[in-house]
């Protein structure tokens, strides 16, 4: 069911509705803890996570049956509508018509409609060209008529003809007329059922559409679909590739000791090359970092592309240590040491459960600094990754003050926008004045510039 849950998402997508990874995991839960049984608190609650717009409900509405649709109602046998001497009559007026009978008056009569296998066919042959929810109707009439429905109305009066010579009354053929009517709203739905069961398909394996990069990287973490979160994730790297050679670039190697020529030449050229002042190469270590990430719901997209980040940036640092917190905080290192971006992440996000308004970042400073202070030294910069929202629990400044005295330089970064900042529960106003730097990161290109930073101040 995961599996037809995320194509409807992806199908949802494909028509214009904007779903972000965190509403697509919300959908996740709600039905992992409603179930699927009871058909419409299934629908209500993908109904209640996934759209959010009013616009967007008849696109959901249209799409629902065609992704957890039962298949349509079966036909129904003769033998629950006619009697034994109706039953008999029929067979014996479709013996006798039998060469000028469609396939479809038979189904129709016997209550035996067409396969499963034979139906996708029929939807494939009809449903040629780009996908769209809208094309459901027009599907379901041609696969109707590949059947036989536009010469129908004309078989059944031949077939009502036979029956009156052969003696049936016209109680008798009014019941079979509705047994005809019964089975051919049932294929009719079928058929409904079949066709948008193909689009669906055919718009959750739509090739993913290619995207504009600078787009991409002022689009707000929040609002990220599915396809472009896994774009991104590719752009990570490239982008990180750009970030290690500026810092590479940066990184001046020497004891302070030797003299560096070049230096030397440029800063005396207004004395015709005279070395009255002499430049000396200068060595700088590599930074340390110490990276405190909130992972809590709100946070995760954004707590997941700053770890990448932070990942393909490793060779630039002398040594990082990550610790992640929710409700409380634990050391996550290990799990970069040993594993891909790819792996590791997964793993972080279900080590540390999400919850709504269970963030407490002032529990999470006391575990830091009852377990984790020996990470802080005079070469540490720390970086904290939240919205600094606290569900009004105490902030602990006085154990941030003590973190910020044993480090080189503490920073935040926050993907709020600024005016939300101090909005709510949000203790941003009482963190900020204690930062050395406080960076707005709601996008990639936010991020990665805040990141580049790091690396110009030493």
């Amino acid at each position: 069911m995961d599996d037809r849950i995320a194509q409807f998402i992806a199908g949802l997508r494909a028509a214009g509705v904007r779903i972000s990874l965190a509403e697509s995991a919300d959908a996740f839960r709600a039905t992992e803890l409603l179930g699927v049984l009871d058909r419409d608190s299934f629908r209500s609650a993908l109904r209640a996570t996934l759209i959010k717009e009013n616009h967007d409900a008849p696109v959901f509405e249209r799409l629902f049956p065609m992704y957890f649709g039962s298949g349509g109602p079966p036909l129904i046998p003769p033998d629950q509508m006619l009697t034994p001497d109706q039953q008999r009559l029929l067979e014996a007026a479709m013996r006798a018509l039998a060469g000028d009978l469609s396939r479809l008056l038979q189904m129709l009569a016997s209550g035996q409609g067409p396969s499963r296998e034979e139906l996708e066919a029929m939807a494939r042959r009809a449903g040629r060209g780009p996908a769209r929810p809208e094309q459901q109707p027009r599907i379901t009439r041609d696969m109707l008529r590949q059947l036989g429905l536009e010469a129908l109305a004309e078989q059944i009066e031949k077939l009502m003809q036979q029956l009156a010579q052969m003696g049936m009354t016209r109680e008798g053929q009014a019941a079979i007329l509705g047994l005809l009517a019964a089975n051919r709203d049932a294929l009719a739905q079928q058929a409904s059922q079949a066709a948008g069961q193909s689009l669906a398909r055919q718009l959750a394996e739509r090739p993913p559409d290619r995207f504009d990069e600078g787009e991409l990287m002022q689009r707000p973490f929040n609002d990220l679909t599915e396809a472009e979160a896994r774009e991104l994730r590719r752009l990570v790297t490239r982008l990180a590739a750009k970030l290690r050679s500026r810092a590479a670039l940066r990184q001046k190697k020497g004891d302070g000791k030797t003299l560096d020529a070049k230096t030397t030449l440029r800063a005396n050229l207004r004395t015709a090359g005279v070395p009255f002042d002499l430049r000396f190469k200068k060595r700088h270590l590599k930074p340390k970092f110490a990276l405190i990430c909130d992972i809590s719901t709100s946070m995760r997209p954004v707590a997941e592309f700053m770890l990448r980040l932070m990942y393909e940036m490793q060779d630039q640092v002398g040594k990082a240590r990550s610790f992640a917190f929710n409700d409380h905080l634990e050391e996550v290192s290990d799990e970069f040491i040993l594993h891909r971006p790819d792996e590791a992440i997964p793993l972080v996000l279900h080590r540390i459960p999400p919850g709504y308004y269970a963030t407490d970042l002032g529990f999470s400073l006391q575990n830091f600094c009852d377990q984790c202070l020996d990470a802080v030294d005079r070469r540490t910069t720390v970086i904290f990754l939240g919205d600094g929202r606290n569900n009004f629990r105490d902030p602990r400044l006085d154990l941030f003050e003590h973190i910020k005295r044993r480090a080189r330089r503490v920073v935040w970064f926050n993907p709020e926008l600024r005016f939300q900042w101090g909005v709510g529960d949000s203790d941003m106003p009482q963190y900020a004045p204690l930062c050395d730097a406080v960076h707005q990161v709601s996008n990639l290109s936010e991020l990665a510039d805040a990141v580049d930073r790091l690396f110009m101040t030493r």
